[in-house]
């Protein structure tokens, strides 16, 4: 509503990454985050990734790939009708 959201995130070998999301949706009782690079300059689209929010033993939140084949389809398709709702 009032501009992009950004945050940075740090993988298991500690490079921090920021990322731009682009939204957020609700799945099968998960949040899945559609990100870009931040400060993306280059002229060509950013390739977009789609990460799954889920909780560790700590109950602290962790970002996951999504592996499985239905439900990144599944999200996609969520994620595309919410950036483009009148397509």
């Amino acid at each position: 509503m009032f501009g992009s959201d950004f945050m940075t995130i740090t993988d298991e070998d500690g490079t921090e990454y920021e990322l731009e999301v682009l939204t957020t949706v609700e799945y099968g009782g998960y949040s899945y985050l559609a990100v870009i690079p931040a400060g993306n300059e280059e002229e060509t689209l950013p390739a977009v990734s789609i990460l799954k929010s889920e909780e560790d033993e700590d109950g602290e939140p962790l970002l996951c790939e999504v592996t499985d084949e239905e439900e990144l389809q599944a999200v996609n398709d969520l994620i595309m009708a919410e950036l483009y709702p009148e397509e």
